[in-house]
């Protein structure tokens, strides 16, 4: 899908992502696992914001397509940049949405938990179907897997249990060993997101074709 309404429909996919972080992150519970470092990087160093640290590990990440793909990397890869500071942007207006739900009870902080993860995966399914661009994360787990010649899920699996292994080394050598930032929303996320892509990428070819 290209011309405007590709675009549109990333756009409108990396809001929802925006918001299903910025969902699990005021749940309180832990969020997805590529957001996990940043988020554990939000705590410990506040002077910049979850979407702000999300930007930044974004490019960190268009910048590691760069090396390994060398002369094959595409300028058109390049609209990673902008959709990163957009997806940034997307974060911390959902952040400030959500701050307003009272979060007292913990079967409130797993709905809020759950619904994010709903979210992203809705908006993950956009940016799919809109064939635009991939999000960095997971055109950099293409690109391993591509390099590695590995298949692109079990990549996929392993390149989010680093992440979460990653957060959580930080948040002990930030928090006097305690851990701040990956709790059990993390694994929602890490179980529930690839079920929901899968829910809305079979619920959009049907709306496409009639099937």
């Amino acid at each position: 899908m290209k011309g405007l309404k590709g675009y549109i429909i990333l756009i409108v996919g990396t809001f929802f992502m925006g918001l299903g972080i910025a969902l699990t992150k005021c749940s309180e519970l832990g969020v997805s696992t590529i957001s996990s470092v940043p988020n554990v990087l939000s705590i410990r160093f506040a002077f910049m914001t979850l979407g702000m640290w999300s930007a930044v590990f974004n490019l960190l990440m268009i910048f590691m397509q760069v090396l390994l793909l060398g002369k094959e990397f595409k300028s058109s890869y390049l609209l990673q940049i902008p959709l990163s500071i957009i997806f940034g942007w997307f974060t911390d207006f959902g952040v400030w949405i959500f701050s307003y739900i009272p979060v007292n009870m913990y079967l409130i902080k797993i709905v809020l938990s759950v619904a994010g993860v709903v979210l992203l995966g809705f908006g993950i399914s956009l940016t799919a179907v809109s064939g635009i661009v991939m999000n960095p994360a997971e055109a950099l787990v293409k690109v391993i897997a591509d390099k590695l010649n590995k298949d692109f899920g079990n990549t996929k699996i392993v390149f989010d249990i680093v992440f979460v292994a990653m957060a959580t080394i930080l948040s002990l050598v930030f928090f006097n060993f305690k851990i701040a930032g990956v709790r059990e929303g993390t694994l929602i996320a890490m179980f529930g997101t690839g079920i929901c892509v899968k829910f809305f990428m079979k619920l959009i070819k049907r709306r496409n074709y009639g099937a």
